[in-house]
Formats: C-alpha cells, sequence, structure tokens
C-alpha cells in the first residue's frame, strides 16, 4: 500500500518507566576506564511513555506523562488528531487492546462533542491476543530503549527532555520501519488461531 498523508497508518503503544537515582555519585570515565556506576539506587516512582509512530513516513511523536490513564490516552490522541495530523481525513490507529484504548476513554476526558469530534477522525486496527509484535510501535520503543530510555534516569523532568531530545533526533533523520509482515505472511503464520 502507498503512503496516503490524508489516511496515515499510525502505530501506537506505550511503556512504563521506574525512575530510579543513583545512590552514590558514579566515577567519572578516565583513559582505559569506563565509568563507574555503583549497583544501588534509590527508586522514585514511575513514568509513563505514549509511542505513536508512523513507519511509512519515518515520523513518531512521544509524550511523557504521570501515570497511564484512560484521560491520558485520549488526551495523547486529541495531540495527534488536532496537532500533529490535523490535516488527516482519518488516522488508521494500530494498538492493542488495552483497557484505556477505547472509545471511553475519550468520552471520560472530554465533553460529548469534543469526543465525538475526535473519534470520528480515528479508525481503530485492534492487534490480535499475544500477537502485539504486530505493532511497529514496540520495535520503536526497542530502539528508543537502546538509544535513550535504557539507563538509570531519576525524574520526571529528565525523562521528558532525553525522550523529546531522542524523538526529535529520529524525526530529523526520518528514521523509517521496512515492514515486509503480509497478509498472506498472517495467514500462514496464524491461520491456525482463525475462527472457522
Amino acid at each position: 500500500e502507498d503512503y496516503d498523508p490524508k489516511k496515515p497508518l499510525i502505530c501506537l503503544d506505550e511503556k512504563p518507566k521506574q525512575l530510579l537515582r543513583d545512590k552514590r555519585m558514579s566515577i567519572p570515565m578516565k583513559l582505559g576506564s569506563s565509568e563507574k556506576y555503583d549497583y544501588e539506587y534509590v527508586r522514585n516512582g514511575t513514568a509513563n511513555i505514549f509511542m505513536a509512530v508512523e513507519f511509512k513516513a519515518g515520523k513518531r511523536v512521544t509524550q511523557v506523562t504521570n501515570r497511564r490513564t484512560m484521560k491520558d490516552f485520549a488526551q495523547f490522541m486529541k495531540i495527534l488528531v488536532t496537532e500533529k495530523y490535523s490535516e488527516a481525513e482519518v488516522i488508521r490507529l494500530v494498538t492493542d487492546n488495552l483497557n484505556i484504548h477505547k472509545e471511553k476513554s475519550f468520552y471520560e476526558a472530554f465533553s460529548e462533542e469534543e469526543a465525538k469530534q475526535i473519534l470520528d477522525k480515528i479508525e481503530f486496527h485492534y492487534t490480535p491476543k499475544h500477537a502485539s509484535w504486530l505493532n511497529a510501535a514496540e520495535i520503536e520503543i526497542n530502539v528508543m530503549d537502546i538509544e535513550c530510555t535504557g539507563t538509570r534516569i531519576g525524574d520526571i523532568k529528565t525523562l521528558k527532555n532525553e525522550v523529546d531530545a531522542w524523538t526529535k533526533r529520529r524525526n530529523e533523520q526520518k528514521k523509517k520501519i521496512e515492514w515486509k509482515f503480509t497478509r498472506k505472511n498472517a495467514d500462514e503464520k496464524m491461520s491456525k488461531y482463525y475462527v472457522k
């Protein structure tokens, strides 16, 4: 399928992140020796990272939130619909069946009229149970973990700054995911799970 900016295919997922501070200062790197970290840390709460990736365009949108609630999800989707993809006729959203990824989240967060306006621009496509690997956002979250969030980050402000900088860099580089899994592949691999 060719890329259509009026009907972007966006994969969405989220990731929890523990906020961990070092208990002791690290020993800086010096010639012939890498930086040394103590294994002890101080827990400083948790955060959530929303990831939306339009893999054909090499574009991603991220947001760090304190929690992962229905309202947080609806607010993130509002940003996609009204700001990031305001010119789109419809956003084709691929996501898993998490309880917050439902229409009721929008009615929880907004007035009925506003919820309907946002939902009119979203077409939900849910990955099958135990097949979240079909969601390209999981690939991008893995890249983010390797390049950005896989280390100790002690507070939400630092996490937001790190994730924002990583997102900006990836978008400037227009890093795409070359998705090769087709409907035919799915039929061959998962036909035993199909309802007959």
